[in-house]
């Protein structure tokens, strides 16, 4: 069976002086998404980065890019996003109180819809929406700030989730965990079920990130 497991380097810890370069660093050394974090202050602790440097980031990277809406009701301003360019387009469903309609929006614009949860937040809570899905993303850490321990109870949840999407017959849709994977626990967080994997501090932070990068592509079985 082909393995369809992604790498995705989070650009919030690349190095903004030199982000070009970083981009074309992480292609060459074949990663699959660029994951793109936005943080307002609000929903989050911390406030990163927006449209702008979407539009920017879509001039020079040559894969899709994955962006992360860690905000407060998001669907006042996914528009914006998508037209700068986001292929995958992630709320969370703490955040957005109409979601069913922020997913099919998103879905017309022919972006693909995910859902993200928080470390606390129930799988139920997406039960009703999960069949418009095309994208869930699971936090493994509390969402704010980059470089933090990775939550072990989070594979136990990622399992449960898997085995919903089997019994409900929506193995389509890609499931994504984002938070302290690193090459110690990427083996763990993949055979748990994990499709998409993001990594930020582990990879961009590393002596060598490209090395890295190949190292856990190694570990995937997917280079």
């Amino acid at each position: 069976m082909k393995n369809i497991r992604k790498l995705a380097p989070s650009l919030l810890a690349a190095d903004f002086a030199n982000l070009e370069t970083d981009i074309r660093m992480a292609e060459s050394a074949g990663v699959d998404l660029h994951h793109f974090d936005v943080m307002d202050g609000q929903f989050v602790p911390n406030i990163s980065i927006g449209i702008p440097v979407l539009k920017a980031v879509k001039r020079v990277a040559s894969i899709p890019i994955d962006v992360h809406l860690m905000i407060e009701t998001p669907g006042l301003i996914i528009e914006a996003f998508i037209d700068a360019g986001a292929d995958y387009l992630t709320v969370h469903v703490e955040a957005e109180p109409n979601l069913h309609r922020v997913v099919q929006h998103i879905r017309s614009k022919g972006v693909k819809a995910g859902v993200a949860l928080n470390p606390h937040t129930s799988l139920s809570s997406i039960e009703e929406v999960m069949p418009d899905l095309d994208l869930i993303l699971l936090m493994s850490v509390n969402p704010g700030f980059g470089g933090q321990s990775f939550i072990s109870n989070t594979l136990d949840k990622l399992k449960r989730l898997k085995n919903i999407l089997i019994h409900r017959g929506l193995t389509h849709i890609e499931v994504e965990v984002d938070g302290g994977v690193k090459l110690d626990n990427i083996s763990d967080v993949a055979d748990a079920g994990a499709d998409i994997l993001v990594a930020g501090s582990a990879i961009y932070k590393s002596g060598n990130p490209q090395n890295t990068i190949r190292e856990m592509k190694g570990l995937l079985n997917i280079i």
